[in-house]
């Protein structure tokens, strides 16, 4: 079985942001990320692969047998967009994901080019929702909380 990409790496999170992010408006709003994420997991933010900013962890295991660890919320400050992994598939995040804004989205990730073009508190909601939905279907750093 294949092993996954993303998992803890131990690289600095600051650092990350200053040497992978160009655009000074994207650093700004991975800065911003950061500290609004950390706030909401009550989680360190920790680099997961080479280039998720992740906050909390959590073990998911698939009907497959295919398993691993990943953060419970993370983003990725990538060139096209700042890349979202919060969201979860319930009902009160079908009905969020239609306030948040302008975005795009594939299955599960939610892609912005800057920060002012989303509701902030649409987004800690989705967050908020994710949290509680990874706390209950899996083994999680959030259930301590």
């Amino acid at each position: 079985m294949a092993k996954t990409k993303t998992t803890y790496t131990g690289q600095d999170v600051v650092d990350f942001v200053n040497s992978y992010v160009v655009n000074d408006q994207k650093k700004k709003d991975s800065f911003q990320l950061i500290k609004l994420m950390q706030e909401w997991s009550e989680s360190e933010p920790k680099m997961w692969g080479p280039s998720i900013i992740g906050f909390g962890n959590y073990h998911y295991k698939y009907a497959s047998g295919y398993e691993g660890d990943a953060p419970v919320l993370g983003f990725s400050p990538r060139k096209p967009a700042l890349t979202f992994y919060i969201y979860s598939d319930t009902e009160k995040s079908k009905l969020l994901i239609a306030e948040l804004g302008k975005f795009k989205m594939s299955k599960a990730c939610i892609y912005v080019n800057k920060l002012s073009d989303i509701n902030i508190n649409v987004l800690k909601e989705l967050c908020l929702e994710s949290i509680k939905y990874i706390s209950e279907h899996h083994e999680c750093s959030c259930r301590a909380k």
